[in-house]
């Protein structure tokens, strides 16, 4: 039969305004136009036409060749592309092309750093089905889940995965998990009866079902009224889509860095070609020649590459400590975190229900063990105890094991650890029976299953009836007992008796407010709990009707359990804190059982108020009121939170300038994850979609991995800096002396290409050892740096390129004298004379001692550092080998240019005798040293300034107890 759609209110069903979980089945179907038994093929088609494939699109990115072709005009590349122009028509074609070589080799580099290929959609398409089951003209098909339209009637049964979002018009015992959407993965029931919206989220309400869950167990029908993009799934498909990627923080340094270098460069380069000119009188070759060598020997070409390398190594190293970093820039972003945001199931807890207490006749037994794994002592009193020597415990585990439908799996080859299928809440009720050696299989066949009265949200609770097979626990055979499980005040409800001692005697007033006061404490320990009892019936019992059956009954006893805290997980958040770094939960899970984890962990803080905030609670709140809220000292647990909430917070906490990095595991995570500074993604319980929204992905799934990786994280901004001051401080070793040939007309001290050698030869490997330093001891006690706080700041530029420049500059100009003074030369006698004019035996000689000079302050500088606070000494002075291997290589670097006869001439270089090298060395342990002495006046300073604080707080407590 063909279905019209009405035209006044079903123009546009996907609109998610549109309450369907309010609307009876009936008034679902009228808004949808269709039936129960479905649409027709024809009107089927008309709507496919008309809304579309059920498929999630994917927005079109930036074009390879564009990212590449960005890294060719840069400020750096656009500087060197200007130098390389000018070399050309000046008639120095080598140095032409060694700019230009630099330039690619940096874009090379560049561009392996920034690229990495977008995946989210792709993962979110492979979680929605291929094929679905439908109801079209009244009769059962399958069709493609591409073809599903709003109005389809959509068949689901156990296992399977839902193709699009739908209003539930049946259901039979119906679960769904909806861990993809919410994070959480404890199976929700289902209804397909109408609901007011009390405070649940649109991905909540429990007669909805979405693209992308599953159904845990049961069966039912939903019509479709949402595909594609218009699904809570493709919603969340769009958020990820339009999540802007900005740059990483580190990213925004190092173009500050290249803008203030590149205009420092031009000004340099400008200012001394005019005064080459004018004073020094300069022919307009020389003094471009001069330009170029200013222009480079300011424009740090080996930044980027060394940049680059340094980073990989940096995550490197992270993956030694379980952390992969997808984008290098956000290996330092790491170590500037200032504010975690964290999920709660699988990432602070192990994602595994584990049942550690019960409350059987009157008395507490507790079961040790954690996760599916059935291995752990059972305890009562301290005193082990098993099903076979404890009745009631027997009758209690009985009761949990038959009320069941999941099963406990053991480790495979494809999956090596315990796990279950089914409901996580029952799988832990298997676990803990077969932990006190509860048999479930001799139990089953000494008490077979007749009929089921299965569970439902009025009244909580769910009943099986079994006859029994075999004589025993005073039952004849033929006899029928009912096993009950629900919610404890539920159970509690129906039962009139109390099993004790394995006797049922009457429940008492008094056992009764002593059961629902241990309920409490359970709650209260943010423990879910669930009750259970029997009742014997005479075999020729028949009422198997709600009233008939679940009345008068037994109560045995309660199981309380939780999904524990992972054990490393305390120890982690602690150094977290103490390095001043917040951490806040979102989860969405209850507010209280947030709570109660997050004070087991140490999230919250003692003595510091707790604001629980739920997603309904968000929705009423605008984008101030929450900024408010992150901003007060308070702790602040966000509870039954959804993607659009996730994302808010990110954003809130953004606004307030904390750079901010999230964990998570779904697909719920994955638009929070992406607009954070850094996202950090678990690699074992994950997602896809959450892995290819993230930056980093933790392989072992362990939060205290983000605090190791924060600690690499600091250590990889420290050795930045290190080598940035490394690099500085032999730029003033390089502009020093063109300053002395333009002022004073002196023989040419350096070629641009030696320049380059320098830049990109021999600095390269002792810059990128720095790289490899690990943190100082100090790193995890300092708060985290200020988002303001630049790269290329004034102490930095203080000691880099005046101090450790200048310190550099004596040792480069002495060489560079000594040698001339040694061939004859004396004031007076200027670049033009044919002795020392350019390309002169004696020039060269001058120019490689320059040069050699240089490389000699970098094997001083790099050994100072190698630290910016501490002793080299306390670190270890041989501690880094690479340390070493980059100063044999570019001392090895440096003889090949100086003594083999093709590279000479190449880079106008001359031979020089052992004697040179020994007058450098001599400012070796000069340079060190006396940058040793600065640091330990520095560590001096500070020791001074913490006992001043110190001091003055004493003395500020002491005013305020004497008032």
């Amino acid at each position: 039969m063909k279905v019209s759609v009405a035209k006044d209110n079903t123009d546009n069903p996907q609109d998610s305004d549109i309450p369907y979980y309010a609307l009876t089945v009936e008034a679902t179907l009228q808004q949808l136009g269709t039936s129960r038994a479905g649409l027709s093929h024809e009107e089927a088609a008309q709507r496919l036409v008309q809304f579309g494939t059920n498929v999630i699109s994917k927005e079109q990115g930036e074009p390879l060749w564009k990212k590449f072709a960005a890294n060719l005009s840069n400020i750096f590349a656009v500087m060197l592309w200007t130098a390389s122009a000018l070399s050309f028509l000046i008639g120095s074609h080598e140095t032409g092309v060694a700019i230009v070589a630099v330039i690619i080799i940096n874009a090379v580099f560049s561009f392996v750093q920034e690229y990495r290929a977008e995946q989210a959609i792709a993962s979110l398409r492979k979680l929605l089905p291929v094929e679905a089951r439908v109801r079209r003209d009244g009769e059962l098909t399958k069709i493609a889940a591409a073809d599903l339209v709003p109005g389809d009637i959509l068949f689901l049964e156990e296992g399977d995965n839902t193709s699009a979002d739908g209003r539930l018009i049946s259901e039979f015992d119906m679960r769904m998990n909806n861990a993809t959407l919410t994070g959480e993965s404890e199976p929700t029931r289902k209804t397909a009866e109408h609901l007011a919206n009390d405070g649940h989220t649109w991905t909540q309400m429990p007669n909805l079902v979405f693209a992308g869950t599953s159904v845990a167990s049961g069966s039912g029908e939903a019509v479709v009224f949402a595909t594609g993009m218009r699904t809570a799934f493709g919603r969340i498909a769009h958020m990820t889509q339009s999540v802007r990627q900005e740059k990483s923080p580190l990213q925004v340094q190092i173009g500050r860095v290249s803008r203030t270098v590149t205009q420092l460069a031009i000004v340099l380069g400008i200012f001394f070609f005019i005064l080459g000119s004018v004073i020094a009188d300069l022919s307009f070759r020389d003094g471009a020649i001069f330009a170029i060598g200013i222009v480079l020997a300011n424009v740090p070409e080996g930044l980027l590459p060394t940049l680059s390398l340094a980073l990989a190594s940096g995550a490197q190293r992270l993956v030694r400590r379980n952390a992969l970093v997808k984008r290098l820039s956000s290996v330092e972003t790491l170590g500037s975190a200032t504010v975690i945001c964290t999920d709660k199931t699988g990432t602070l807890t192990q994602n595994e229900m584990t049942v550690s207490e019960a409350f059987v006749a009157g008395c507490q037994v507790h079961f040790g063990g954690v996760g599916y794994k059935p291995t752990g002592e059972v305890t009562r009193k301290g005193h082990p105890v098993a099903a076979g020597s404890m009745p009631d415990l027997k009758w209690l585990l009985r009761s949990a094991s038959f009320c069941n439908n999941a099963r406990i799996l053991p480790p495979v080859a494809e999956k090596p650890q315990w796990s279950i299928i089914g409901d996580p809440t029952e799988g832990a009720l298997l676990v803990a029976a077969t932990k006190a050696g509860f048999d479930y299989q001799q139990e089953l066949a000494s008490f077979l299953p007749m009929h089921q009265l299965p569970f439902d949200s009025r009244r909580k609770r769910m009943s099986l009836i079994h006859r029994v097979s075999k004589a025993g626990w005073d039952l004849a055979p033929g006899a029928q007992v009912v096993f009950t499980k629900g919610a404890p005040k539920e159970v509690l409800s129906a039962c009139t008796s109390i099993l004790m001692e394995g006797r049922d005697e009457p429940l008492a007033e008094g056992e009764r407010e002593a059961i629902i006061r241990q309920n409490d404490q359970y709650a209260r320990a943010g423990l879910r709990v669930l009750a259970m009892a029997y009742r014997k019936l005479p075999e020729e019992w028949a009422d198997y009707s709600l009233e008939g059956v679940e009345r008068d009954l037994t109560f045995i006893g309660l199981m309380a359990m939780q999904d524990p805290p992972r054990p490393e997980v305390t120890r982690a958040i602690g150094r977290a804190q103490s390095a001043g770094i917040r951490v806040v939960m979102i989860t969405g899970d209850y507010g209280l059982t947030g709570v109660s984890i997050a004070r087991k962990i140490g999230i919250l803080r003692t003595g510091v108020p707790v604001v629980i905030v739920t997603g309904a609670d968000l929705d009423k709140m605008d984008d101030l009121a929450l900024k408010n809220l992150v901003s007060e000292p308070a702790d602040v647990i966000f509870a039954r939170a959804a993607p659009e909430h996730k994302l808010r917070i990110v954003e809130a906490f953004r606004s307030l300038g904390e750079i901010v990095a999230v964990t998570g595991d779904g697909v719920n995570d994955a638009p929070a994850l992406k607009r954070a500074h850094i996202g950090i993604a678990m690699g074992q319980s994950g997602t896809d979609v959450a892995k290819d929204a993230s930056t980093m992905i933790l392989t072992d799934d362990n939060f205290a991995s983000i605090v190791s990786a924060v600690e690499e994280g600091r250590a990889v901004y420290d050795n930045i800096r290190k080598f940035v001051t490394y690099i500085f401080a032999h730029l003033a070793g390089e502009a020093v002396p063109y300053v002395f040939f333009a002022l004073f007309n002196l023989p040419l001290p350096l070629t641009p290409l030696q320049i380059l050698a320098i830049d990109l030869g021999t600095e390269t490997l002792p810059a990128l050892a720095l790289g490899t330093e690990k943190p100082e001891p100090d790193a995890m006690e300092l708060p985290p740096k200020s988002p303001k706080e630049n790269l290329l700041d004034r102490p930095t530029l203080l000691r880099g390129y005046f101090y450790l420049g200048l310190l550099s500059s004596v040792g480069v100009m002495f060489g560079y004298f000594w040698q001339l003074s040694r061939r004859g030369w004396h004031w007076g006698i200027t670049g033009s004379n044919p002795l020392f004019a350019t390309g002169s035996l004696y020039q060269r000689e001058a120019a490689t001692m320059v040069f050699l000079g240089i490389v000699i302050m970098q094997v001083a500088n790099v050994f100072a550092c190698r630290t910016q606070r501490a002793s080299v000494f306390s670190i270890g002075f041989f501690s880094n080998r690479l340390v070493f291997a980059g100063i044999l290589f570019e001392l090895a670097f440096a003889a090949a240019l100086i003594y083999v006869p093709f590279l000479q001439d190449l880079f106008g270089t001359a031979p020089i005798g052992w004697e040179n090298w020994l007058i450098l060395a001599v400012f070796i342990p000069f340079i060190f040293f006396a940058e040793e002495g600065r640091k330990a006046l520095v560590r001096r300073s500070r020791r001074n300034a913490r006992g001043r604080h110190e001091r003055q707080s004493g003395a500020s407590g002491k005013r305020r107890s004497s008032k």
